[in-house]
């Protein structure tokens, strides 16, 4: 038989002795493969909240100016340059102006992509998005009921009819009572295609928004100022920061127990097999081939906790998670922290008892009933 043979086998001849250990471990790695994907999909579903509906920050001018937003306008071509910079999904361009909107001598007019609009942070009630570059408008609830507007009326904006086909809600007062129609149509209005008063800027997911932020102010603050919440954004990175450090600490504590259990296995095993050492020893193994076959035979049962601890904790999951209103999200780093741990706790728990084994003198371990 093979030196590998031997260590495969070996650990299987106390039966009893090898499930009981194998189970133990096995327990350890369910908890982490089951944790690590009930914390993954609650990050994947927090994140998804936290970057759904509005922009993650904004772009303004970098000085005052007699925009409605008290700033500078700046040029469009920024979206395309904004757009360009590492971490950022969506960068679309806003242009706000007061002008004249029905019977208001002064309201405020939105000029944004279509597909802008979700960055907006506004929620459409009635009718449809407008289209790009088309005289149609949505007002906002609080001035279509305030001046009795309905999706399929018209109003006049500076001159110019525009068919209402949308009314939406916002939590922002600045919008509350505003215009939005395509950027397109209010450069045309304003004669001014090439200005625009904001970027709207969503990031891509897993990114930390302030740091894209701090990112594009790095390369780009000397024309343009990043408006962001960075209360907010430090809340969300304190949150996914302490979900993930959830699973490290639950990973830390099967280290330990695992560690405990597989070395008071490998110790009842060197214990018994105290004549066995010797007979190896006198037969001209060497200390490094004995250590190797005792700390191999306690890698075999590691790995083979956690080949079945990773499947039952994956099906458990992923059987009963939905039950109970929990999605959980697997990924290949799960398994690998899981089969880390596992060789890690293997080696661990194999070394102790591999040095006492070497350290049997192999007249006594021959003595030894």
């Amino acid at each position: 038989m093979s030196f590998l043979k031997f260590i495969l086998k070996n650990p299987f001849r106390r039966k009893n002795s090898a499930i009981l250990a194998i189970v133990g471990i096995a327990i350890g790695i369910i908890v982490i493969v089951s944790l690590g994907g009930i914390t993954e999909g609650l990050i994947n579903t927090f994140e998804d909240t936290i970057h759904a509906g509005g922009a993650d920050f904004s772009i303004s001018g970098k000085e005052t100016g007699d925009s409605a937003y008290g700033t500078n306008t700046i040029d469009a071509n920024w979206t395309d340059k904004i757009a360009n910079v590492s971490g950022v999904d969506e960068a679309y361009p806003i242009y706000v102006v007061l002008t004249s909107v029905g019977d208001d001598y002064m309201n405020t007019l939105i000029g944004i992509d279509p597909n802008g609009t979700t960055l907006a942070d506004i929620s459409l009630k009635d009718g449809r998005i407008f289209e790009d570059n088309a005289s149609e408008v949505i007002l906002g609830k609080i001035y279509a009921e305030d001046n009795n507007y309905s999706v399929g009326d018209s109003i006049d904006i500076k001159g110019e009819e525009f068919e209402v086909v949308g009314i939406y809600e916002t939590g922002d007062q600045n919008m509350a009572g505003g215009v939005f129609t395509s950027i397109s149509k209010v450069g045309d209005l304003m004669d001014d295609e090439d200005s625009i008063s904001n970027i709207y800027v969503k990031v891509k997911k897993g990114e930390d928004p302030q740091t894209v932020a701090d990112r594009i102010d790095a390369e780009y603050g000397e024309n343009i100022t990043t408006v962001t919440s960075v209360m907010e954004m430090t809340q969300m990175a304190d949150m996914l920061n302490m979900l993930q450090a959830s699973t490290w600490a639950i990973s830390l504590l099967a280290i330990v127990v695992g560690g405990l259990g597989i070395i008071n296995t490998m110790l009842m095993s060197v214990f018994e097999r105290t004549r066995e050492i010797g007979v190896l020893k006198a037969v001209g193994w060497s200390d490094r081939k004995i250590l190797t076959m005792i700390v191999g035979e306690s890698l075999v049962i590691t790995l083979v906790s956690a080949i079945i601890g990773s499947l039952i904790g994956y099906f458990a999951c992923t059987l009963l998670g939905p039950q109970m209103g929990i999605s959980p999200l697997f990924t290949p780093k799960i398994f690998i922290q899981a089969f880390t741990i596992a060789i890690v706790v293997g080696i661990i728990g194999g070394i102790y008892p591999a040095i006492k084994a070497v350290r049997l003198p192999p007249t006594e371990a021959l003595r030894y009933e």
